[in-house]
């Protein structure tokens, strides 16, 4: 199951439960390390890498303050190479656009390669409602959707689920899905591995429409880019007669040059490559050469309003590599689902509640999912300062109320008028010395609560420090 996770708790209520699962806590901990450690060796590898990350961040920064005319030079140039472009503005238009394309061509399964603008459109519930089947075929989604479960990372959706668990799934749930697992499947992931290619076979050859997302668009040439290291992507590319890519508006980069760039700092930020095992670029249509017929989804679905904020538009810069999920503690301990998204972690504290909105407790919630230790930011390849976006969105969500913040404005009026009454408080601070043993440990009310569960209140003292001064400093 994929898409936006409806009826998810809050951030804090989430999070307690995953903290609390220690089967849960020892696969994040494990793939976590491993990635980051694996990643910080191949950045160390290139003297450049700093430049390399500045330049993408001038790169994306440029594109964002010129959507609009590399958008339509995109549009010109995919039209020119013989493919369509379709506009959707939200999830509905999307899904709807989608679903008629498939309709058209009478076909009734679809082929997929990872796309998280589906997963955030929730394109794959919205296809089963309308009777057709998608079919997931990277490898961590196949986990995913076989087992009835969300994604959890960017990189590697599955990396809740070790590798017991993951045979369990495709014993128990390949056969109702397509051709059965193997007789007597191990644990071991040369078997697990071949299982799912065995299983996935039969899809890629016999499906007619296939439908991806795309790790970057080029607005010079209409060139489309997707990277992967299993080789799906490019069967999802190549065998079917009609492709269908959904990409959310913030992935064009305006020249070849440009994806120079990101071809060098992707893979080593996310899978610690130098370079992806399979990078496929597709422009349009070609006679007798990929799908005959070629169709391009731009999606917005909040992107232009997270576009118009200064701060938060840097959001947008994001190149989904998962670097700040492998080095922020809230993540390794929280896991991806606590954050109600199908973009976890640091990146989607930031991007969900913009595009999203934070109307939802669970979307308010997110900018507060953090430590701000900024980890996050040291690693990430186009420099997005996530701390700073995270405090801007809390003063935001802080400014629209809510129960807890309307308390917290209440207190702060209270203490300045008290702050700026020596009289009073310095009669407040008579009245807590003189009652200081009969004073609780932990203060009253939900949020106090909570933060005394885990800290002590400092002791009052027998006497106010400004009366020990009279008598002793006067």
């Amino acid at each position: 199951m994929s898409g936006t996770f409806v009826g998810m708790p809050a951030f804090p209520e989430a999070a307690r439960e995953a903290v609390g699962d220690p089967t849960l806590r020892a696969n994040l901990r494990h793939a976590t390390h491993t990635i980051r450690d694996k990643r910080a060796r191949a950045v160390a590898e290139l003297d450049d890498w700093a430049a390399l990350r500045e330049a993408g961040r001038r790169i994306k920064d440029q594109t964002l303050r010129h959507l609009d005319t590399y958008l339509l030079q995109l549009e010109e140039s995919v039209t020119a190479a013989g493919g369509t472009v379709h506009w959707a503005a939200d999830a509905e238009e999307a899904n709807r656009i989608v679903t008629e394309l498939v309709r058209a061509t009478g076909e009734t399964e679809v082929v997929k390669v990872k796309s998280m603008a589906t997963q955030e459109i929730g394109l794959n519930e919205h296809l089963e409602a309308e009777g057709i089947a998608a079919y997931e075929t990277d490898l961590a989604e196949l986990i995913v959707q076989l087992g009835e479960d969300r994604p959890s990372h960017i990189l590697v959706p599955a990396i809740h689920r070790n590798r017991g668990e993951i045979r369990d799934i495709f014993r128990d749930r390949m056969g109702s899905w397509g051709r059965p697992a193997p007789e007597g499947l191990s644990d071991t992931p040369a078997e697990l591995a071949e299982a799912a290619r065995l299983h996935l076979r039969e899809k890629f050859l016999r499906a007619r429409v296939g439908i991806s997302g795309a790790n970057f668009m080029v607005a010079e040439t209409g060139t489309l880019v997707v990277v992967e290291s299993e080789g799906n992507g490019r069967m999802c590319l190549t065998l079917p007669e009609t492709l269908i890519s959904v990409v959310g508006i913030e992935k064009v980069v305006p020249t070849w040059r440009d994806l120079e760039v990101f071809l060098q700092t992707l893979p080593r930020s996310s899978t610690a490559e130098r370079m992806n095992p399979y990078t496929s670029m597709w422009t349009g249509t070609a006679d007798g050469d990929g799908p005959a017929a070629f169709h391009l989804v731009l999606l917005d679905n909040g992107r232009t309003d997270a576009l118009a904020d200064e701060v938060g538009r840097q959001a947008l810069r994001c190149i989904r590599c998962s670097a700040c999920l492998n080095v922020c503690p809230v993540y390794e301990r929280a896991g991806g689902h606590a954050y109600g998204s199908v973009y976890p972690g640091p990146i989607g504290a930031i991007l969900t509640p913009q595009l999203r909105g934070t109307a939802s407790e669970v979307d308010a919630s997110l900018p507060y999912a953090s430590s701000l230790c900024g980890a996050c930011y040291e690693v990430c390849p186009v420099a997005i300062d996530i701390p700073e976006v995270l405090v801007h969105l809390r003063e935001k969500v802080a400014g629209e109320g809510g129960r807890g913040h309307r308390l917290e404005r209440a207190a702060v009026k209270a203490s300045t008028w008290v702050l700026d009454h020596p009289g009073a408080l310095a009669t407040g601070e008579r009245l807590a010395s003189a009652a200081r043993k009969a004073l609780p440990r932990r203060l009253p009310g939900p949020g106090a609560r909570q933060w005394t569960d885990h800290r002590d209140l400092p002791e009052l003292p027998e006497e106010p420090f400004r009366d020990w001064w009279r008598k002793n400093r006067a």
